[in-house]
């Protein structure tokens, strides 16, 4: 319990500075405080658990060898989720099975979105069902985007992450997220449009 309260009185920075002088024990009290939000990102990727432990695994491999080099020009979390963001992708470009997108384990926001509300309300059996199928809809959808405007939903949509953040981490003008998110979602839009009339 001691450990766990003294590992978040300890800045990023400082972890960084102990791992750059040889600390193993900072650089893992780092993957412990960023594993979950980055297998989220990774996760939301490439639909596998198996591929998304593998990738964390290359991830925070990346990393460590990498860290010397940190210069905290940026957060070390925006410096790590670049380097996950790049590691994903680079995989799904190399990946030549196709596997469909899945939102089954992230926290479902929609169903709290007055809009959803609305379209899915009725009673609860055709609820349940319209809800099965909207999710089964979804991730049909998010599975013919691009990678490119994958990630962008994902970090977005998912994540919540702001258009800075996310264009800090993709090394791309903010104007860019905002054109990727715009086409993201009108494709979306376009697949489900037929769902949300019946």
């Amino acid at each position: 319990m001691a450990e766990a309260v003294q590992e978040q009185e300890v800045s990023d920075e400082d972890l960084v500075a102990q791992t750059q002088n040889g600390d193993p024990r900072a650089f893992d009290a780092l993957v412990r405080k960023y594993s979950p939000r980055l297998y989220g990102l990774v996760y939301n990727m490439t639909s596998n658990h198996e591929d998304t432990n593998d990738l964390l695994q290359d991830i925070f491999s990346k990393a460590y060898r990498s860290i010397k080099g940190f210069r905290g020009k940026s957060s070390f979390y925006t410096w790590l989720h670049t380097i996950g963001t790049n590691t994903t992708i680079n995989f799904l470009k190399k990946r030549s099975r196709n596997y469909h997108f899945s939102l089954d384990d992230v926290d479902g926001n929609i169903q709290h979105d007055p809009e959803f509300i609305e379209l899915t309300s009725g009673p609860d059996a055709r609820r349940e069902v319209n809800l099965k199928e909207l999710q089964q809809r979804l991730n049909e959808a998010m599975g013919k985007l691009s990678n490119e405007h994958r990630i962008v939903v994902t970090m977005f949509d998912i994540q919540g992450m702001p258009h800075a953040e996310i264009a800090g981490i993709l090394k791309i003008s903010e104007g860019t997220v905002r054109s990727r998110l715009f086409y993201a979602h009108r494709q979306l839009q376009n697949y489900l449009q037929e769902f949300l009339n019946a």
